[in-house]
């Protein structure tokens, strides 16, 4: 059985909690992504910030770019080990309605898995293709 080790994304950039909101944004740009961990100094994993964080909890709050990460990041999150299978994975995040599962070991980021990921492995095409009905009509529901 193949597990997240197998798939994920290992080389994750990541912001620092006092990074702005500008540095974020610029990060997404550069690596075409709508999500960053966020990260202490020894990479332990602090929250996630994402596009609509930005944009939601940043810049509809009147926050300009140089307010901080932290002012905004999710703090509430879901993360799984890289020894856990791809099937649980992805009903992890199915479960909680998300799109990218920062993966950690002994407390620190190691990688991250996205949907996309789970969807290119044919082995778990069909549990992204679950995972990503399930969480398409929660979204469509709010």
């Amino acid at each position: 059985m193949k597990t997240v080790r197998d798939i994920m994304e290992q080389n994750v950039s990541f912001c620092k909690p006092d990074d702005s909101l500008a540095q974020a944004a610029e990060l997404m740009k550069q690596r075409n992504v709508g999500a960053i961990p966020v990260c202490g100094d020894n990479k332990e994993l602090l929250g996630m910030v994402t596009d609509r964080d930005l944009v939601i909890r940043g810049y509809a709050d009147n926050k300009d770019g140089s307010a901080s990460v932290q002012e905004v990041m999710s703090e509430h999150l879901y993360y799984v080990s890289p020894d856990v299978s791809l099937q649980e994975a992805s009903q992890t995040m199915a479960e909680h309605q998300i799109r990218r599962l920062p993966v950690v070991t002994n407390g620190q980021l190691t990688g991250i898995i996205s949907l996309g990921d789970l969807s290119l492995d044919e082995m778990s095409d069909e549990a992204a293709g679950q995972a990503l009905e399930d969480i398409s009509e929660h979204t469509e529901l709010q």
